[in-house]
């Protein structure tokens, strides 16, 4: 960070701005650095969704996601946005691991033990189990932050990734987009928002977690039993087109309104 003659404070063209990374540098530092490793299926990749392990004869999914913008129900976005991508590779998630940094100075007993029971409850939902992870309380931090890691075993003989898409496949768009991240504006802004929108239209938005929900493993599953499937994928950020799905043509839009 810089200051400008004004004494404004100003961004360094090379520092990285909040969010994910740019998708040419992550691009470039897979390649460089996530080398192929025997019993690798699905390696990290741009739009891929989780990666796959082939362990004896089973075939186990494995994704890591943090949540670091959500105050409100932390440990149930954690669950979820890990397990939607289990499901949508195909598979089943059975098995999380949580890292909970509470902050110094501020976190409670009672912050610590509703984020547990919020994790303990969306890993009910869907099916699995916390069965591990870390916590501590951490200097340097103003709210807590939760990195969730999910493992699941794939339903499927060959994992279904959004690179499968073809040209002339119907894509099927349930609950709607921006889902997630309609929810999170909502909760975390809405003293901002109040004096462009109603409260009941902020409320709203803010119950989008809910309904309709930011879990798509139901919708995963249910595509799979009624297959074929060719490619899946969980557009959390609310862009189904940045991914390897954005790149075809003569896609056929069908959204499922419920």
């Amino acid at each position: 960070m810089e200051r400008s003659g004004n004494g404004r404070r100003r961004t360094r063209a090379d520092q990285l701005q909040a969010g994910k990374l740019p998708m040419g540098l992550l691009d470039r530092l897979l390649k460089k650095y996530a080398l192929p490793a025997p019993g690798v299926i699905v390696g990290p990749s741009i739009g891929i969704d989780s990666a796959v392990i082939k362990i004896g004869s089973t075939l186990l999914a494995a994704k890591s996601d943090p949540v670091t913008f959500v105050s409100e129900n932390i440990g149930a976005y954690a669950v979820h946005v890990n397990a939607n991508d289990i499901a949508v590779m195909g598979g089943a998630p059975k098995w999380f691991l949580a890292a909970i940094l509470l902050p110094a100075g501020k976190a409670t007993p009672k912050t610590a033990e509703r984020i547990f029971a919020q994790v303990s409850a969306a890993c009910e939902e869907v099916g699995a189990a916390l069965c591990g992870g870390h916590t501590e309380v951490t200097p340097g931090i103003n709210r807590p932050l939760v990195a969730g890691h999910m493992l699941g075993t794939l339903l499927v003989k060959k994992p279904i990734t959004s690179a499968g898409a073809r040209p002339g496949d119907v894509l099927i768009l349930t609950k709607g987009i921006a889902i997630e991240a309609t929810s999170v504006i909502a909760r975390e802004f809405k003293s901002e928002l109040k004096g462009s929108f109603s409260g009941v239209f902020l409320r709203r938005c803010a119950n989008y977690f809910r309904k309709p929900g930011i879990s798509v493993v139901k919708d995963a599953l249910a595509a799979l039993e009624n297959g074929p499937v060719n490619a899946m994928h969980d557009p959390d950020r609310g862009r189904p087109f940045n991914s390897p799905l954005r790149a075809l043509g003569g896609l056929r839009l069908l959204r499922h309104r419920r």
